[in-house]
């Protein structure tokens, strides 16, 4: 494989800064505070007031790198709320109730293993269930086929449903295997039966941002994709001022100028 040229080494570098300081924008903008009571719902835990929920990723991507198409699924795992950007008392997250997420998603990225060039793309369709459930932190994992897994998280009850508003997913070769990132905006759906839970706003907010950075050190690379075991990221209810928007739009247009420039060499 030709090594990149040193113009080329910069210009990733650049994109990549650019993603980074739009992804800092939207994580440090004030967002829009949220109250979740778990005890209208049946579960075991206390009223708790915050703006963004703090989540570890396990997922399986399984890529095909000739053709850049891909799937992901798995799980999020609901680890701690926060407001104002410090972490707060969850009322009895993972101690006496628990939150997670199920999702499935399909996209595609510009071709090429993630080992050796950046990569840049987008989600088409993503799919995912907010399920709520009574007793300490649930287990997460992954069997022999690399097929997500839980354990410990009997009488799931449905709270929310949601898919695809628009995402996109980038990594980048700068660890051992690879950095990947994700985003994406989603419509959040109150399921029948958990108004309650969603206390305030009412109605509560119809869309979720979300924002996943993962080191090298939580993937797993296997024949045909990878795996993400306890991956960060975060989930609030925010819609970005249309400036700040822009520039996080930017940012990942830079990324993307620059690999399909790479891909014309």
């Amino acid at each position: 494989m030709k090594a990149f040229s040193p113009p080329f080494k910069s210009g990733v570098q650049r994109a990549l800064t650019a993603l980074t300081l739009t992804t800092a924008c939207t994580a440090t903008w004030a967002l829009p505070v949220f109250t979740f009571d778990p005890s209208a719902v049946g579960l075991a835990g206390t009223s708790v007031t915050a703006d963004n929920l703090i989540i570890s990723d396990y997922s399986t991507v399984r890529l095909d790198s000739t053709t850049g198409s891909f799937t992901d699924s798995g799980f999020l795992a609901v680890s701690n709320f926060q407001l104002a950007s410090t972490n707060i008392s969850g009322g009895g997250l993972n101690e006496t109730y628990g939150l997670y997420i199920q999702f499935e998603a399909t996209g595609s990225q510009s071709p090429g293993d993630p080992t050796d060039v950046p990569t840049f793309g987008s989600f088409d369709t993503l799919e995912y269930t907010l399920f709520g459930y009574n007793g300490p932190a649930a287990t997460f994992g992954f069997n022999a086929g690399n097929v997500p897994t839980i354990s410990g998280a009997a009488g799931a009850i449905t709270l929310a449903t949601g898919s695809l508003i628009e995402g996109f997913v980038s990594s980048a070769p700068l660890g051992t295997p690879f950095t990947p990132s994700a985003g994406a905006d989603l419509t959040f759906n109150v399921a029948a039966g958990a108004e309650g839970f969603f206390a305030d706003p009412n109605p509560f907010y119809p869309i979720a941002f979300s924002v996943f950075t993962n080191t090298a050190s939580q993937v797993t690379l296997f024949d045909g994709g990878f795996r993400i075991q306890q991956g960060g990221g975060a989930i609030n209810f925010a819609i970005p001022e249309p400036s700040t928007y822009a520039l996080m739009l930017a940012g990942l247009a830079a990324v993307g100028t620059v690999v399909r420039r790479r891909r014309k060499l």
